[in-house]
């Protein structure tokens, strides 16, 4: 394998033409530039300069080597700067969230998107299960969780507090017991873990979501409270899927007489410094959560 610095040497000198000048703009003596000369015809078994005094001309051997030097010393000095280069602007970052944290914070990191196009956001809905198994896998850069993970090459920090709340349709003012039963429940992937939170806090007759008859099921969080605002049941969900439901005239919101809460994790893997696109989203993710 060519040494890089001879190389250097040699493309400066042809630049040149010049030894003193060249060992001048190389910061090295006269005498180190024609050491690496000679060490570069070693290596290479060839003549490349052919001597005339003090002057020089290349050798046939030497104008390839030189046609070819400028490229390779380009794309070196290229993959340094890539490998260096760190732009808090630029790159993919993958983040993965429940849903209800996701429709508040997608919109925002695509605004923050709009304003660094060169910033790529890739952003997936998932449980909590599965956020922490890519972030395991090195699928995603920053994962959301309502639970701390439980894998210890991740860490977790809480970023803020997210209410459940008890949503029916907008013709139930006034929840109780009897009126929950009847109407029936509207299910989801988190569905039976927020109803134990919050009605098992607020509603002494609640031991499991199986006494309501189950009406509906939906995963998809956008989808949620359609049922419930066509009065065919309801259900409990995180603040953030509330408050981005389209109608809200057709439901209603119920902050129970003790209020429950899920607190929300920014996870990261342990294994590095984060690049600082990461850090940009994650600071990004902190202010509007």
């Amino acid at each position: 394998m060519i040494n890089t610095v001879w190389l250097r040497s040699f493309y400066t000198l042809v630049d040149v033409g010049h030894f003193t000048r060249t060992a001048q703009q190389l910061h090295m003596t006269q005498s180190g530039v024609s050491q690496h000369i000679r060490k570069l015809e070693e290596q290479l078994g060839v003549e490349l300069l052919v001597r005339e005094g003090k002057q020089f001309r290349l050798s046939p051997a030497g104008e390839r080597l030189y046609a070819e030097a400028q490229g390779i010393l380009l794309s070196l000095a290229n993959l340094e700067h890539t490998v260096s280069d760190d732009p808090p602007f630029e790159g993919r970052v993958r983040v993965m969230s429940p849903g209800s944290v996701g429709l508040k914070l997608y919109p925002k990191l695509l605004a923050l998107q709009r304003q660094h196009p060169a910033l790529i956001i890739e952003y997936r809905f998932a449980p909590n299960s599965e956020v922490e198994q890519a972030l395991a896998e090195a699928k995603i850069d920053i994962g959301l969780m309502s639970a701390r993970p439980t894998t210890a090459e991740l860490s977790a920090r809480p970023v803020t507090e997210e209410p459940l709340l008890l949503v029916t349709p907008a013709s139930l003012k006034q929840p109780n017991w009897q009126s929950l039963l009847a109407l029936g429940f509207i299910d989801h992937p988190d569905g039976s873990h927020h109803a134990n939170l919050l009605l098992g806090a607020n509603f002494p007759e609640f031991q499991h979501c199986g006494q309501f008859e189950r009406r509906g099921f939906s995963n998809q969080i956008g989808l949620i409270l359609e049922p419930v605002s066509m009065g065919l049941g309801f259900t409990v969900l995180p603040a953030y899927a509330v408050e981005a439901f389209h109608n809200q005239k057709k439901i209603c919101v119920h902050r129970l007489a003790q209020p429950v809460s899920e607190t929300l994790y920014l996870c990261v893997a342990r294994r590095g410094a984060l690049a600082r696109r990461t850090e940009t989203v994650i600071a990004e993710a902190e202010r509007w959560l």
